[in-house]
Order: structure tokens, then C-alpha cells, then sequence
């Protein structure tokens, strides 16, 4: 395949008329200056690395317009996400899943990192596939034509010594080498044959949900397996008072007391650490992963990003509970939140923010060959247009530019996966009816009964 871009976002610079050519999952080459051949297929606009969306609770796209009407905190959006927890089967969580990476794929996102805690059945018993929750997951990406990866989360108590309750139940595994013998077993199945769109990846969901001792364990499995390790950290002042009250230790130390704490590692949120904190994350090479919109419309708070990314930690961007699938939305604000923040302009420069939507995140989710336009990486790239009203005027020279602080979703036109058309003209190739699809997946969930 060949594709002549008007202008590609290279790494380090926007380049102009780009040739770009692939053989099979693979680009074979990437040329600027080049006249554009008859048979190359024409990229007006700026063309690219495919998103990589680090952080993804994809049932909570059923919430979005639904947590908005009352007021209240993470604690109170919380019981409205059980609710829709507690609903969920293998079917409708495959037809929600699906719509919601469908729409992900017309966002732009190549990949997805998937973190995965509802497990079993209502109540707690396991299903008679004890993974068909995740496999449920990994058809729906493949039925949108992105690429995934399941990180399967450790959740086995409600709180620091506390027994998982009600819709929790589901989320549990009883001990850590239970969920090992789960993981196992799936293990084995992903990234051959139909799952070859598929990795694995294992997660803590934090460390209010598993002790130190188990937290030690799943890091070990991951460690062995060489598979990214994703945990949710310091997202609640509540989190760090509890485990400081109950280990004293911040959060972030107890993980690096566990061995947690690594390159392979993703430290989601970090919203509210102390320096120290700050220090362990970035000596160690711990990613973090920051979730911009779902911070702010959960009233979180604004995590020290710069700090962060000048002590060593590299950044990713997910959408989190989905209040908006936008990965040009989460990249500005991370410059925008931290203006509010400092009060000064020019944190981060547009190509730093580019990063951390493509090849950061395809690194934190164990795909470091993509995210790149460069021959060898997959073939994955993202057009965005540049004649909307959001774009229109452009030029060149602020093409970056553009594309973080003024473009969004909606300017998307073409979204090709490992070398396949998913996204053309702004329509999904594989799933004709997106909104269609998302509306009759929630309303099964959220409609009275």
C-alpha cells in the first residue's frame, strides 16, 4: 500500500509531501519530498503516528452525560459505576466494548491498554471460562480493528483490610495466585492466530485493592513474563492518607518496597504525590500515565506532570472513564492544566505532547514497534484534517501546533491499523453505525428496569 501525505509529523519535525509505503502490518518506507505518484493514496492534512490510548475502562463510557446531574466527588461517581458493573455479561460487555473502540478507532486510536478487573459473575463465582470477561474484550477490538492490550488488574479487597462487597465481588480474585492461574491461562492464547491483535499485560488495580504481599506477586509474574505492569496511583488524597495509616508509606514507596516500581511499569493518575514520590517514580523509569479529562470531571486534581517528566518518568495519555474520547483533548491539557496550575504559559512543546499520544503510549502497552511513521514500525497512521472550522488556516509551519491546541476527534479522516483501512472519509469501514451501536450498548445497561 501507498500513501502520499500533504504533510507528516515525523518525530522531530513536520515534514511535507511524504511518501509512505507499506507491505502488509509493516511501513517499508517513509520519504518527504516526494511528488505524489498516480497510485499512492492522497492525505490532505497532517498525517500521524495511530493513538495510543494507555487507559481504558471501557463500561464507563456508559456513565458519560449520566454522573453530570448530581453533585459529588470520586466516591459518589463510584457507586453510579458499580451499578453499571453489576449489569454487565459477556454479551453486553462485548457489544459496549465494541462500540466504545469503535469509536476510539474514529478518534484516531490504533491501540488500546484495557484495564481489566470485572472478571466473574455477579456475586463472585467464575464464569465457566474464567476469562471470557477479557476475551469478550479482545473480540470487541478486533471487531473495531484496533490493536489491545488486556491488562488484567489484581482487585481482592474493598479497601486497605477491607472484604470486597457487592458489585466488587465480581472484580476478585482470593489471592494473587489465583488470579496467576487465571492469567495463565489466557496467557497462552493472545497475539496468535485471531488474538494476534492482542497482548497481555497485568495490572494492580491499587493499592487499596491488593496487600503488599500479593502487590509483590503479580509484579514478579509481570517481571517474568517480561509484560507491562499497570497500576492506579495517589489518585485520591484518601488513598495516600489510608496507606500511609496503614503501611507508613505513601503509596508510591509501598510499590517500590513490593519491586512494582520499573521500566515496565505504569503508574496511573499520580495525581498527588510529594516529592520524594516524584523522585522514586523517575529514577526507577516508571511511566506514568496521565488521564487529563477524567481528572478533572472526577474533581481529582491536577498531578505535577513537568515534575514528573523532568525527573525521568516518561508520559502516556489515556481516556480513562471516557467523559470524552479525544486523545488531542488529553494531550493539550496537560499543558493547559499545568498553565492553571503555574500560572505560566509553555510547559510542554506540541511535538513532547504528540509523543505522549503515540509512540509513549504504544510503549507503556508493550508495542514499542509502533507509534512511529519510520520503516519497520506497524503500519498504523491517523489523518487529520485541516480544512474544518477548528482547522482551517493552518499552515505548515504550526502544523503541530494545530493538531494539539485546536484540532479535536471530530477533525479525524483516515485511520489505517497495521497496514488495514479502518477509518476512511471520517467513516468506520468495519462498523458502518457507530452511534447506532454505542446508543443500543448503553441503553441495554442504563435503561430502568
Amino acid at each position: 500500500m501507498r500513501w502520499h501525505a500533504e504533510l507528516a509529523w515525523l518525530g522531530d519535525e513536520v515534514a511535507a509531501d511524504v511518501l509512505i509505503e507499506a507491505d502488509g502490518e509493516r511501513f517499508t518506507a517513509v520519504e518527504p519530498g516526494v511528488p505524489a505518484p498516480p497510485d499512492a493514496e492522497r492525505l490532505p492534512g497532517l498525517t500521524l503516528p495511530g493513538l495510543a490510548n494507555a487507559h481504558s475502562h471501557a463500561f464507563h463510557r456508559a456513565l458519560r452525560g449520566r454522573s453530570h446531574a448530581e453533585r459529588g466527588d470520586f466516591w459518589t461517581w463510584r457507586d453510579q459505576m458499580y451499578a453499571v458493573a453489576g449489569r454487565l455479561d459477556p454479551d453486553s460487555y462485548h457489544a459496549l466494548a465494541r462500540a466504545v473502540y469503535a469509536e476510539m478507532a474514529l478518534a484516531g486510536i490504533s491501540v488500546v491498554g484495557e484495564f481489566h478487573y470485572l472478571h466473574h459473575r455477579p456475586g463472585g463465582g467464575p464464569y465457566d471460562d474464567p476469562n471470557i470477561m477479557g476475551e469478550a474484550l479482545i473480540a470487541a477490538a478486533a471487531d473495531a480493528g484496533i490493536r489491545i492490550t488486556l491488562l488484567d488488574a489484581c482487585y481482592l479487597t474493598g479497601g486497605i483490610r477491607r472484604p470486597l462487597r457487592g458489585p466488587q465481588l465480581r472484580f476478585g480474585d482470593r489471592t494473587a495466585d489465583d488470579w496467576q492461574r487465571r492469567v495463565e491461562a489466557l496467557h497462552g492464547l493472545v497475539g496468535k492466530g485471531h488474538r494476534a491483535h492482542a497482548r497481555l499485560g497485568a495490572a494492580v488495580h491499587s493499592v487499596r485493592a491488593v496487600p503488599p504481599d500479593e502487590i509483590h506477586a503479580v509484579a514478579a509474574w509481570a517481571t517474568h513474563h517480561r509484560v507491562p505492569l499497570h497500576v492506579h496511583l495517589s489518585e485520591q488524597p484518601a488513598e495516600n492518607e489510608a496507606c500511609r495509616e496503614a503501611y507508613g508509606l505513601s503509596p508510591t514507596r509501598l510499590l517500590a518496597e513490593c519491586g512494582a516500581l520499573g521500566p515496565l511499569t505504569v503508574a496511573v493518575h499520580a495525581t498527588h504525590l510529594d516529592a520524594e514520590d516524584i523522585a522514586l517514580l523517575g529514577t526507577t523509569m516508571t511511566g506514568v500515565c496521565l488521564c487529563p479529562t477524567t481528572e478533572r470531571d472526577l474533581a481529582d486534581g491536577i498531578g505535577p506532570a513537568r515534575e514528573l517528566a523532568d525527573a525521568g518518568a516518561e508520559l502516556s495519555l489515556g481516556s480513562d472513564q471516557h467523559a470524552v474520547i479525544d486523545l488531542f483533548e488529553e494531550a493539550r491539557a496537560v499543558e493547559l492544566d499545568e498553565r492553571l496550575r503555574t500560572r505560566r504559559r509553555g510547559h510542554w512543546s506540541a511535538g513532547e505532547l504528540l509523543a505522549a499520544a503515540t509512540w509513549h503510549g504504544h510503549y507503556a502497552l508493550g508495542w514499542p514497534e509502533a507509534g512511529r511513521l519510520e520503516p519497520g514500525a506497524y503500519a498504523d497512521l491517523v489523518t487529520v484534517a485541516f480544512d474544518t472550522v477548528r482547522t482551517a488556516g493552518a499552515t505548515a509551519e504550526y502544523a503541530a501546533e494545530t493538531a494539539v491546541f485546536a484540532a479535536t476527534a471530530a477533525d479525524v479522516r483516515h485511520v489505517v491499523v497495521s497496514g488495514r483501512p479502518v477509518v476512511r472519509d471520517g467513516r468506520h469501514l468495519l462498523i458502518p453505525d457507530v452511534p447506532a451501536a454505542l446508543h443500543t450498548a448503553v441503553t441495554a445497561l442504563t435503561e430502568e428496569r
